[in-house]
């Protein structure tokens, strides 16, 4: 009697064989970064995140990188879903590597790579299979500072100064009255710190573990963590509810 060999026998039931194997969706973020803030300086552009990862509501990840550099130029910053995030830098990484293999002399510029990615956010929105970010990128090229974002629908715009998640609401009103052009590279980490604090104290899912980075025309520092100074024996903290009769 022939036995079947393992190559022919059914796979009806195998992941393989279904017909829609091929297609994956992120309908629900899993692993998620909060805010993160940019902002013109006298000299280039200074981002900053912390390094949560956040499962759910719970912070999972305490060490996750979200500023990366992006070849000469640029810098990007990324809240939502961490694993998209990671499938955009491959994207850049392909992106920056073409780019490189023309040999002209040429590279591309913070603005180039803005308007790539806005394209590739948009496009993914159409395909209702959406990259669940917010990415900001900054860079400085031939002088010109650009510093922009855009959404996970495609929705962009440029400003001296952008945030992400919470720092939308809680950071921008902080950078309308503190930010000027000429500030330098201390005043602006003061306020990027000044920033992450309140964010800390407000969002749940943000951790004290910041990192800082920089970029100018002529270098690029992603700076290694480090935690602010926090207080909480405040009243407010201490019996929140005090504020707010009928709460919890």
């Amino acid at each position: 009697m022939m036995m079947e060999s393992p190559a022919s026998a059914p796979v009806e039931n195998s992941l393989l064989a279904s017909p829609d194997s091929a297609i994956q969706r992120t309908k629900t973020p899993y692993v998620t970064g909060t805010s993160v803030i940019g902002l013109k300086y006298k000299d280039g552009i200074l981002m900053v995140a912390d390094m949560g990862g956040s499962y759910g509501s719970t912070i999972r990840y305490k060490s996750v990188q979200r500023i990366e550099k992006v070849g000469k130029h640029s810098l990007i910053g990324a809240s939502g879903e961490i694993s998209d995030f990671q499938e955009i830098l491959r994207y850049l990484d392909d992106l920056v590597l073409n780019d490189n293999m023309w040999d002209d002399g040429n590279s591309l510029g913070p603005k180039d790579i803005h308007n790539y990615l806005v394209r590739v956010m948009y496009n993914r929105r159409n395909k209702f299979n959406p990259l669940w970010n917010n990415l900001i990128l900054g860079g400085v090229k031939n002088g010109q500072k650009y510093l922009g974002t855009v959404n996970m629908i495609g929705v962009h715009y440029e400003d001296n100064h952008v945030a992400t998640g919470f720092g939308n609401h809680l950071a921008r009103p902080i950078l309308r009255d503190e930010w000027r052009e000429d500030l330098s590279f201390e005043e602006g980490v003061k306020i990027l710190e000044k920033c992450m604090r309140v964010l800390l104290y407000r969002d749940r899912s943000a951790v004290n573990k910041l990192q800082i980075a920089k970029i100018t025309e002529d270098d690029v520092q992603i700076y290694p963590p480090y935690a602010l100074k926090t207080v909480w024996n405040l009243a407010a903290f201490q019996n929140p509810s005090a504020s707010a009769p009928g709460s919890w």
